[in-house]
């Protein structure tokens, strides 16, 4: 079942942005709450909510806040989008329609580069490294399943968005509240090169990211899906992998084994990006075009970005940033010249 709370509201936040934070009291005890303005609606002081607390009762590295699931003194009159009829979160108590992005036509092959990342905590970097590479150059952003799947919960993605380093967002398969909503990856994909025009796309996880620790177990596994999506439409496509110099855990050190796996399993050749001076830790798998080039530590640092992983500075897990700045320097190099 499960993990239910009424509780009142003690003190609502701003409720302009697409989240709103909140204070509520269960059992006489304050926590701070969420809620997705776009599902529940906006709370005041004084509402009775029912919250969702099993994230932060069973101290999850998400679990730092409860998630609103109703609001009972004012979230009951909802109506939806008019003209949507197409689910999302279907069959939960969270469905809800929306206007998908995709269209009839299939047009082949797509040209835009996709890149397949792993962790939210590699968009930033992959971005800005993108941007600097081609400085006229439209990216945006697709955001698949393995993590949080509220497109307004990345405070990353707004800033980005602002600093002009992302043109877009689009939210896919059950992630939702993105610019445009899509129904499956490749749909976002087609959507993004045909009509939106993006001249790449990086293509992963909201933060958070669901783990057991195996190897098939966890959410870096959809970049498998993403990667074979965007290699069914005919994209140039390449991988930002997951990698780490400061990880206590053995299985993430060097070539983290969430995209080893995927390394491994992706049935046909693509390009990785490895960061220069780190070559040491990547499979030596010749199957695979692993391009090398310099990741500019100094530059990221300074340019006031998102810079720690896992509560861990990029001082001290210089390998995580530099893999997903390298990342994004080969995606704007594999723009095809139009």
């Amino acid at each position: 079942m499960l993990s239910l709370r009424r509780g009142i509201v003690v003190t609502a936040g701003d409720p302009a942005g697409a989240l709103q934070r909140l204070e509520v009291e269960l059992d006489g005890e304050r926590r701070p709450a969420v809620g997705d303005i776009a599902l529940v609606g906006a709370a005041e002081a004084g509402d009775e909510v029912v919250v969702n607390v099993a994230a932060r009762d069973l101290g999850l590295g998400s679990g730092g806040f409860d998630l609103v699931h109703v609001n009972l003194t004012r979230g009951l009159t909802g109506a939806g989008v008019p003209g949507a009829h197409v689910m999302k979160l279907n069959y939960t108590s969270l469905q809800h329609a929306v206007l998908p992005v995709e269209g009839d036509a299939l047009t082949l092959p797509v040209a835009t580069p996709v890149g397949a990342f792993f962790l939210h905590g590699q968009l930033a970097p992959a971005a800005w490294a993108f941007r600097r590479a081609g400085p006229h150059a439209r990216l945006g952003y697709i955001q698949t399943a393995g993590g949080a799947l509220p497109g307004g919960l990345s405070e990353t993605v707004g800033e980005l968005k602002t600093r002009g380093l992302l043109d877009g967002h689009l939210t896919a398969g059950h992630a939702y509240g993105g610019d445009g909503e899509a129904i499956s990856t490749p749909g976002a994909i087609h959507h993004a090169a045909h009509d939106l025009g993006w001249d790449a796309a990086l293509c992963g996880p909201g933060p958070g990211i669901l783990g057991s620790g195996s190897r098939l177990g966890h959410g870096g596994m959809a970049a498998l899906d993403t990667i074979h999506a965007a290699l069914a439409l005919g994209a140039p496509t390449m991988v930002v992998p997951r990698m780490s110099s400061g990880d206590d855990r053995a299985r993430h050190r060097g070539l983290s084994h969430h995209a080893a796996t995927v390394l491994q399993l992706v049935l046909e050749p693509v390009v990785v990006a490895v960061p220069e001076g780190w070559e040491e830790h990547t499979t030596g798998d010749e199957r695979h075009d692993w391009r090398h080039v310099a990741a500019d530590l100094d530059g990221y640092r300074e340019s006031g970005l998102p810079a720690t992983t896992m509560g861990r500075a990029l001082e001290e897990d210089a390998l995580f940033f530099a893999a997903a700045l390298a990342g994004g320097q080969v995606l704007a190099g594999m723009i095809p010249d139009r």
